[in-house]
């Protein structure tokens, strides 16, 4: 049997692990490790003698994969972001950031789930995390929401989808993820899904103040903030503000010349100035160390993602998958912006049976090159590209948009995992509430996916500056 039928037959079997409820990382690295096994000992022709030394080196060769991989310095930069999150929530910084945005935005139809929008969006400029992103908000925004009328569901609904926001502003763990597995600079991915970010909440925002203007009742304005209230809410929120552009200035500096430093030390340092602002706010030790837990349990959690998905990629590789696939697409006589557009409606569905990271770290090994290939190369020049950009620029822009393609499938059924963390915090939704009220917000993520593919200078004009 050739490599390529072992790679096929292995991958199918792993998906069916991955339905049947067998976690991703588990799931991923039986598969690799089993896959591995049997091309090295097919090599050997089914020597029943031999599979003591193939099952030998599959093993060497999977157990040298988590060492070579999660040493590397650019994953340092996952647990400081989602550090930085656990430490503004615990200080209370989040409250002072929906206490800001509501003074300032709540007086538009729909105010209140606006402010909440725009609130996530700056938690998530220091979270990083989209599940953490959610939790938060599900308990500080929805009781507003709902003691001024709001519809449970639409509320639970706002902050589902706001909490996605996190995948792109940076920081966010997820491009990092996307940068070491496709090994592309993590500066200018970090500094390319800023903009891409921002538009998504001006969308949301657009569509909460259309429903809310169409819909007689829903989301009703709240007044009689005055000037000097608004005024007076600015500098308990101040801290965000400080911490975004602290490891902004970091990744790139708008002065000119190199950076000041590296993304990862960037990401210690937010995670230093976030540490001693809620120290000044009064953090307890008690809340200091729940912090340190819980930034502890999700790190680990992404980091045996990424091990068991790499021991998969490795055999991927051996059995020359990667490269059969990127020959295939490249063969087909149909636009190439029509296959990309099709890879995007296959990640559409995909993410409906698995968390975005595990779908991810899966798929880009075969999915990337073939992009790549579609644009003419990695080495290529904008001006013999396929899509008008060079090789390093196609690479950040095919980023930003599976990365929104991952936060899109953050909220849809029925493993949508933002919608499972706002039904868990709130004992009064269930998760299909949370889904009913997120589906107006598929069409703000079409949208803005379809957008971002027909302008790419929205996602590379920042990075291109850098």
């Amino acid at each position: 049997m050739e490599p390529i039928e072992i790679g096929l037959i292995v991958s199918a079997g792993m998906l069916v692990l991955v339905i049947l409820g067998m976690r991703v990382a588990f799931a991923a690295g039986l598969a690799g490790l089993v896959g591995l096994v049997w091309i090295f000992w097919a090599k050997r022709g089914y020597d029943s003698e031999q599979f003591v030394w193939a099952l030998t080196v599959a093993v060497k060769t999977a157990g040298q994969v988590p060492h070579s991989k999660v040493s590397s310095q650019a994953l340092s930069l996952i647990p400081t972001f989602i550090l930085i999150g656990y430490l503004a929530y615990y200080a209370g910084l989040t409250k002072a950031l929906f206490e800001a945005a509501k003074r300032w935005l709540a007086w538009v139809p729909g105010g209140l789930a606006v402010s909440t929008v725009f609130a996530t969006a700056g938690f998530a400029a220091v979270s990083g995390a989209s599940v953490a992103t959610s939790a938060v908000f599900a308990r500080i925004a929805i009781p507003e929401m709902l003691a001024i009328g709001y519809d449970k569901r639409f509320a639970a609904g706002v902050v589902a989808a706001g909490g996605t926001l996190a995948s792109l502003i940076p920081p966010s763990a997820i491009l990092v993820i996307y940068a070491i597995i496709v090994e592309q600079d993590v500066g200018k991915l970090l500094l390319a899904g800023f903009i891409p970010g921002v538009f998504s909440a001006i969308i949301y925002a657009m569509l909460i103040i259309g429903m809310a203007m169409t819909i007689k009742g829903f989301g009703p304005p709240v007044s009689g903030f005055t000037w000097r209230e608004r005024f007076a809410s600015l500098p308990p929120a101040l801290p965000i503000v400080i911490v975004v552009f602290t490891i902004i200035f970091f990744v790139y500096n708008p002065f000119g010349g190199d950076a000041f430093g590296t993304p990862t030390e960037g990401g210690a340092i937010g995670a230093f100035v976030v540490f001693v602002m809620a120290v000044w706010h009064g953090m307890r030790w008690s809340e200091l160390k729940d912090s340190l837990m819980e930034t502890a349990k999700l790190t680990v959690m992404i980091f045996t993602i990424i091990w068991g998905v790499l021991i998969y990629v490795r055999f991927l590789g051996f059995a020359q998958l990667p490269d059969a696939f990127s020959n295939w697409i490249t063969s087909l006589t149909v636009s190439p912006m029509l296959i990309l557009v099709c890879i995007l409606l296959a990640y559409a569905v995909l993410g409906m049976f698995m968390d975005a990271i595990g779908m991810l770290l899966l798929t880009l090994p075969v999915v990337y090159p073939a992009v790549m290939a579609l644009n003419g190369g990695e080495l290529v020049s904008a001006a013999d590209s396929t899509f008008g950009m060079s090789g390093p620029m196609c690479a950040i822009w095919f980023g930003i948009l599976v990365v929104k393609m991952a936060e899109f499938c953050l909220i849809t059924p029925p493993i949508g995992l933002n919608c499972f963390v706002v039904a868990g915090v709130r004992d009064d939704l269930t998760v299909q509430d949370v889904f009913r009220g997120v589906t107006p917000f598929f069409l703000a993520d079409a949208a803005t996916i379809a957008l971002l593919v027909a302008f790419p200078a929205i996602v590379l004009w920042l990075p291109s500056q850098a």
